[in-house]
Parts: C-alpha cells; sequence; structure tokens
C-alpha cells in the first residue's frame, strides 16, 4: 500500500513539474510596454495566447498598483469588491483554469484612462491526431486488348439468280460487314458461245441449199 502511494505521489509530481516546464510567463504590456497608462494593454493580450498554467506578471511603479475582479467591475473600474489586491510593483498570477481573468489599476481614474487587462486563457492543446493516411484509389479497369490478327469476317454474297436469255446480265451485289472493304470479284461471262454440233449443223443446211440451187442449172446445160 505505502509503494503504491509513493508511485502516486511521484507520478502527480512529474505532471505538475511537466507542467510547470512547458508553461510560459509573460511581463504584462511586452517588452515596449507595461502595466501603466501609456500601453494599449488589450492589444497586447489578444495578440498573445494564454494556456493554463502560464503565469502573469505585472511590473509597476509605487503610484500603481494591480486588482483583480469580476467582469462588472472591470466594466465599471470598481475596486471595492476586489477578489485579489498587490501593491508591491511585481506581482505574478497563475492561469489554473481555462477562462476569462479581469485586472485594473486601482489608483483612482487610472482604470479609465485605460489601465485595464482581459486575459482569455485557453485549455492546454491536446496531442493532434496523426494524420489519416491517404486512402489508395483503386486501381483503373483495363479493358483487354483486342487480337493482333483478328479473323476478318467472310463478306456476304448475294444469291446469283440466272438472268434471262437476251437480258443484261445484272453486276452481283458484294455487301461487306467491315472495313476496309473487300474489292468485288469481277462478273462472270455469261456471253453464250455456239457449240461445235450447232456449227455442224449450219454448215449442213447451207450446204444442201447450195446443192439444190445448182441442179436446175446444171439440167438446162
Amino acid at each position: 500500500m505505502e509503494l503504491l502511494r509513493a508511485l502516486l505521489l511521484t507520478l502527480a509530481f512529474t505532471a505538475i513539474s511537466i507542467e510547470l516546464a512547458m508553461a510560459a510567463n509573460y511581463v504584462v504590456g511586452g517588452s515596449k510596454g507595461g502595466w501603466d497608462t501609456s500601453t494599449d494593454l488589450n492589444t497586447w493580450a489578444s495578440s498573445q495566447k494564454f494556456l493554463v498554467g502560464d503565469r502573469l506578471t505585472f511590473q509597476y511603479a509605487q503610484n500603481h498598483d494591480v486588482s483583480e475582479v469580476t467582469k462588472t467591475d472591470y466594466d465599471s473600474c470598481q475596486t471595492t469588491n476586489a477578489l485579489q489586491t498587490d501593491t508591491s510593483g511585481a506581482t505574478t498570477f497563475t492561469l489554473s483554469s481555462p477562462g476569462k481573468r479581469y485586472f485594473i489599476c486601482g489608483t483612482p481614474g487610472h482604470c479609465a484612462q485605460g489601465m485595464k487587462l482581459e486575459v482569455v486563457t485557453l485549455a492546454a492543446s491536446s496531442t493532434s491526431s496523426p494524420a489519416s493516411s491517404p486512402t489508395p484509389s483503386p486501381a483503373s479497369s483495363i479493358s483487354p486488348e483486342s487480337p493482333a490478327n483478328s479473323p476478318v469476317s467472310t463478306p456476304e454474297v448475294s444469291d446469283l439468280s440466272p438472268s434471262p436469255s437476251g437480258s443484261p446480265t445484272s453486276t452481283p451485289t458484294v455487301r461487306s460487314t467491315e472495313s476496309p472493304s473487300v474489292n468485288s470479284p469481277p462478273p462472270p461471262d455469261t456471253t453464250v458461245q455456239p457449240s461445235a454440233s450447232s456449227t455442224n449443223k449450219l454448215s449442213f443446211w447451207v450446204g444442201l441449199a447450195v446443192g439444190f440451187g445448182l441442179v436446175p442449172m446444171l439440167l438446162v446445160h
């Protein structure tokens, strides 16, 4: 039990030491001003970022003091109900909790001349969360390439009907379904050539006609 208590005390002391080491010390008014009537105190305060654990040090001459008051007394410059007052010439306040605190000078007329300070204390910043890793974008789908040697479809040839004798032969229509276009084959020669038997029959009848024509001529002589 004693060991556990000692361990807890050590941890608490360590936490307080770390907080004090990280705390900042601010001299009111900055290096070019101070706790007086000539310094624009609230403009200086708005340019700072006060965190829990930081300390404010007021340095001032003997004709001044510093009092912590409520918001109502701050607005009316009243120190009758001051929360705490110091006249030592070097007063330090620790900002122990987040929120607003109000300070004024109790010397008559000084608060109305601008010797007043409103401090906004922020909670200690928490450890920032690690940046989320970028979500990998899905790989773009790649369409498969067409085969290098794709088969060429055979052109569709319409049926050739035999044309009647004596009518002009129509050229067959070739329809190609793919480019480049396929050249149409030359139309077949449909001219009717006389057969050998037809030639022999014609010669026979010609010779017979000539023979009958010569017979009367021979009988006359």
